[in-house]
Order: C-alpha cells, then structure tokens, then sequence
C-alpha cells in the first residue's frame, strides 16, 4: 500500500516513512504543498498522511482542491491541532481520519489500514481468495488450515493482487507498491517475489498474462 506522507518537520516525516514501512507501506515524503501536488500528478497512491501546517499554507487547502476535482483518495490528517473545532473543521473538508500529535505509530498504521479498507467497501481487514486469507495487520495468511508468513514484498504483491481478483497488474505497477522514490528497484524482482509466492500457494495461484503482467487465478482454479 502506497502513502503519501506531506509533513514538513524532517525528523518526523522520516520517523513516520520508517515507521509505516516496517507496517507494510510504501511510504514517500514531501515536505510543501507543491511538491505533494507534484507528487500527485505524477504517481499513484492509496493514501495520504497530511499534516495541517505547512510552510507554504494548510494541508486543508490541498485537501479541498482533491475533493473539488472528484478525488477519493483516502487522506488522514495529522498535526498538533487537535482541538474539537480544528477536527470538525478538517473533517468537514474532506478528510476521512485525524490523528493528533503527539501518536502512536502502530496506531497510524491501524487508522491507515481501517482508512483503506473503507475505501474499498470492505468491512473485514483479512482479504480471503481461492481458499487463503491474508491479514495485512501481520502480514501472515492461511490455507487450508496451514499458517504461511511473507515476506514485506512477497505479501505487497499478493496484496495487489488480491485487492481486485481478475484485474491484470502490469510489472510497473507492482514495482510501485513495492518500492519508494528513494529506493532502487531490484532487477526482476517483481519475478523474483512471484515465483516464491507459487512455491508457498501453489504454482497456478498467481497466474501470468503474457504481455501485460500478473493476476490471481480465478475461484475454484
């Protein structure tokens, strides 16, 4: 899951991209509106941590435009203002969570997570296919009565893959679940992760067209 975090104190916002990686995420940084803008336009995410102030003006600001121009995108308020009017008015705006500081980090990482899942219009956190169920809390799953572990990557994969059954998701856009701005992406690594997701699911479980990329098998396969 891919966050975009808007937050221009530099210890904070490196703090909160370690933070949610070790949850899951795929965290990016930028510290002004114009640059999160920027951000915007030129990739995809799933999520974003905004804080309020900012020094080239309010996070709110931003988050009126997305609301303005249709966006869903799912945005969680963070900043030091946290009392009830500076809620209601964030809210209010468009935001779908907001989180004082200070927090905690495994809570922003469960606010997110609860953030999405509303977003997709499910009520569960576990998302369940073809026999297995994967928790995105702990990264683990089952099948059949057997517990299986993955990997951050192993489980960013089969958790795109599993978000849409049927959808084909291309190599780049997989490699954009998995890896940062900041991160260099490994030579055929999507390849890699999917070959060690056969091994511990079944070789027919995640299944490849050719030309376009991945996909999960369809029910009953």
């Amino acid at each position: 899951m891919r966050i975009l975090i808007v937050e221009d104190d530099e210890v904070l916002a490196n703090g909160l991209s370690v933070g949610l990686r070790l949850s899951g995420f795929t965290a990016d940084r930028v510290a002004t509106l114009a640059d999160a803008r920027a951000a915007l336009e030129t990739s995809d995410f799933e999520g974003m941590v905004l804080d309020i102030m900012l020094p080239d003006g309010l996070g709110l600001d931003l988050l009126g435009e997305l609301r303005a121009r249709g966006s869903a995108l799912p945005v969680l308020l963070l900043t030091a203002r946290d009392q009830v009017r500076d809620r209601v008015r964030g809210l209010d705006a468009g935001a779908d969570d907001y989180l004082g500081k200070p927090f905690d980090l495994d809570e922003l990482a469960a606010r997110l997570r609860a953030m999405l899942r509303r977003g997709e219009g499910r009520a569960s956190g576990a998302l369940r296919w073809n026999g297995l169920e994967i928790d995105p809390a702990t990264h683990t799953g089952s099948r059949n009565g057997a517990a299986l572990r993955f990997s951050r990557h192993e489980f960013a994969i089969l958790h795109a893959l599993m978000e849409h059954p049927g959808r084909v998701l291309s190599r780049a856009a997989l490699e954009e679940r998995l890896y940062g701005w900041q991160e260099e992406v490994e030579s055929n690594t999507v390849e890699v992760h999917v070959h060690k997701l056969r091994a511990k699911l079944g070789r027919g479980f995640v299944e490849t067209v050719r030309g376009l990329g991945y996909r999960v098998a369809a029910e009953g396969s």
